[in-house]
């Protein structure tokens, strides 16, 4: 691997130094404040019109915004192991997390822009994060990992039409490519989860690695994204025999992987069982959304928080302060209170996707715990692991 010993590397902000640095602190603080207000909303409601609406602007800046910044974080830090190229730091990095930063502020309170001007301003980060990921992937010609540009590619494409929606005042374009880019993030999750919570529970736990079955992998990311294409169309518009059938394949498919992956030995590790637990929202999801098309449940939302609150905010979070600690030369050892970080976000996914369909006259009320919940998970998160993001290595090295 190529290693940068040089003076501007030594003397690049520590906050600069990788990607993760900047967008894991900047998008799960804005993951608080977003969800503190949403919630807020909901229990007090009062004359409000966003960018949008309020629930389109809240699906977009939690996908966007939120998710967004995590995932580019992530893939732009990880490759730089995979490839051996040097990962994006000092000013080019300064310049992806204030394109990302500018489009949060354009959403909030850009209101007497032009709305062209608004979707520029916001399509830009993703723009710049695919030009960012490409670079080393080719440079390294690594076929298996140059599948993430085109998927950031398709993110940036499903962000235009979102907004698109907005602008030629089309709301149900809008919401359409919302339920499709929540598709991308379930497929980008499957990639890497396959990838790495195989690999840290046999290293975790002691136990044997399983070798992936071939057919059983390509089914589960072919029945994901086929229904990428099936939510966009809108799952309230494609034949509900074909929502049903493919999501019905995705629970099965995904379900079997994720079984094989030894979840039962990590009830002691929670770098581990935070993984699996959040992991478990993906098949389920895959089979509310079934029972949606069948017929049996009511509303596709349900569905939709098994994706976003479940999964999204449950792997996201176990993720990102397992890396954290990786990535700033400290053991793998998370504060215990971590542990109740990663439950209160399961809980409050269960709460968000069980109780507003059931006991919809306390909707509200169980919306603003579920994110009293993730307002508690992820201000943990931002209270320990923010200095290491801001400070250099604990081990002396660079990155």
């Amino acid at each position: 691997m190529n290693i940068d010993n040089s003076q501007t590397a030594l003397t690049t902000p520590p906050l600069l130094r990788l990607a993760f640095r900047p967008l894991f602190l900047g998008g799960t603080i804005f993951s608080i404040i977003t969800i503190a207000w949403w919630s807020y909303f909901w229990l007090n409601p009062f004359s409000w019109q966003p960018y949008g609406d309020p629930v389109w602007w809240h699906g977009h800046e939690m996908l966007f915004g939120f998710g967004a910044s995590i995932v580019v974080g992530f893939l732009l830090t990880a490759v730089q192991t995979w490839t051996g190229v040097i990962g994006l730091r000092g000013r080019p990095l300064m310049v992806l997390a204030v394109a990302w930063l500018l489009g949060r502020l354009l959403l909030a309170f850009g209101g007497g822009l032009p709305l062209w001007m608004v979707m520029a301003g916001d399509l830009l980060f993703l723009i710049l994060a695919a030009i960012a990921m490409a670079y080393p992937v080719f440079k390294a010609k690594q076929r298996q990992n140059m599948i993430f540009v085109p998927i950031l590619a398709i993110l940036a494409l499903l962000n235009g039409v979102s907004h698109w929606g907005v602008v030629t005042n089309q709301p149900e374009v809008g919401q359409l490519s919302l339920h499709g880019a929540i598709m991308m993030f379930v497929l980008i999750i499957a990639i890497l989860g396959g990838r790495v919570i195989p690999f840290f529970t046999a290293n975790g736990a002691g136990v044997e690695k399983r070798p992936p079955i071939k057919w059983l992998e390509i089914v589960s990311i072919a029945s994901i994204i086929f229904l990428v294409a099936i939510a966009f169309i809108g799952f309230n518009k494609a034949p509900k025999n074909l929502t049903l059938t493919v999501s019905s394949i995705a629970a099965i498919a995904n379900g079997w992987r994720f079984l094989r992956w030894n979840g039962q030995h990590c009830a002691k590790i929670p770098l581990l069982w935070s993984l699996h637990l959040s992991y478990a929202f993906i098949p389920l999801g895959f089979i509310v959304l079934a029972l949606y098309a069948a017929g049996y449940i009511a509303s596709l939302s349900a569905a939709l928080h098994c994706f976003t609150a479940g999964a999204m905010g449950g792997m996201i979070l176990a993720m990102i302060s397992r890396v954290t600690l990786g990535h700033t030369g400290r053991p793998l050892q998370p504060p215990k209170l971590m542990s109740v970080g990663y439950i209160a976000i399961i809980i409050g996914a269960i709460l968000r996707v069980i109780f507003p369909g059931w006991f919809p006259e306390g909707s509200s009320w169980i919306i603003g715990l579920a994110g009293g919940l993730w307002v508690l998970g992820y201000g943990i998160y931002v209270f320990y692991y923010g200095p290491m993001l801001v400070s250099t290595r604990a081990d002396g090295r660079l990155g």
